[in-house]
């Protein structure tokens, strides 16, 4: 399935447009509320609650984003929606609420967290749960990850919808819980074709990689991220076709 046209034309938003300063933390429902009605697209994290409903929270643990503590695997979706994120009025949402509010309106890019704490295969459920929970949504969509396990396990469960990989320089100062050998192998993306991926979103300041111009010669859309200013946006554009962009108006 390729990426839909939308995703080329209107920048992302990174965990929607989120200002804190202005009552929106990453990933809330008001920070996507605000996406859409400047008409970015969005891009949002999925993580799993104890009952197996896909919460749209970026970390493992609640401790930065929430006066709670822990980690978010270990409570119920109706817990997390009661736990207020920092700086807002709201609680974690789930994937449906999110859904709700984008309606269809403006492209949205979901990207699944990593189950397995490796990028190794013990994955599958937070992919589930995701495929059932997007069943039927009439919008612009596409799933990413940084664990290939993961694309392919949304190639079985929802073939129709577009994938992804995210993927990075793999230092491995940003990748303590990773060996070596995974950094190495993962570096050079590998699996594209093996998971049917039609785009990646790659870390913006390792655009200059030659994997990344070989695929982008071969017809391969390149988003990237995360952008922080309209300088590091004109450079990154040299390249990529989009940006996944926070803390400025792209």
């Amino acid at each position: 399935m390729m990426l839909p046209d939308s995703f080329l034309s209107r920048p992302i938003a990174h965990r929607a447009y989120h200002d804190k300063d202005q009552g929106r933390p990453e990933n809330s429902p008001a920070a996507i509320r605000a996406a859409v009605a400047a008409g970015y697209g969005i891009e949002i994290d999925l993580q799993l609650s104890a009952d197996g409903v896909p919460m749209v929270f970026h970390d493992y643990a609640l401790d930065r984003l929430t006066e709670a503590k822990g980690p978010i695997a270990l409570r119920s979706a109706a817990e997390l929606g009661a736990t207020w994120l920092r700086h807002g009025t709201e609680g974690i949402p789930t994937l449906a609420e999110v859904l709700g509010i984008v309606a269809g309106q403006v492209p949205l890019l979901i990207e699944i967290k990593d189950q397995d704490g490796a990028m190794g295969p013990n994955v599958g459920q937070l992919e589930a749960a995701t495929a059932e929970t997007l069943k039927g949504y009439d919008g612009p969509l596409a799933v990413m990850s940084f664990n290939p396990h993961s694309m392919q396990a949304m190639a079985q469960l929802a073939p129709d919808i577009a994938r992804g990989l995210t993927t990075s320089s793999y230092a491995a100062a940003d990748w303590p819980t990773l060996s070596a050998d995974t950094c190495d192998r993962l570096r050079e993306i590998p699996d594209f074709d093996v998971v049917g991926a039609s785009f990646i979103s790659h870390e913006a300041s390792d655009l200059g990689r030659p994997r990344v111009g070989a695929l982008k010669a071969s017809g391969v859309p390149i988003l990237c991220w995360t952008i922080r200013s309209t300088m590091a946006e004109a450079e990154a554009r040299k390249i990529a076709v989009n940006v996944t962009f926070e803390g400025y108006p792209a």
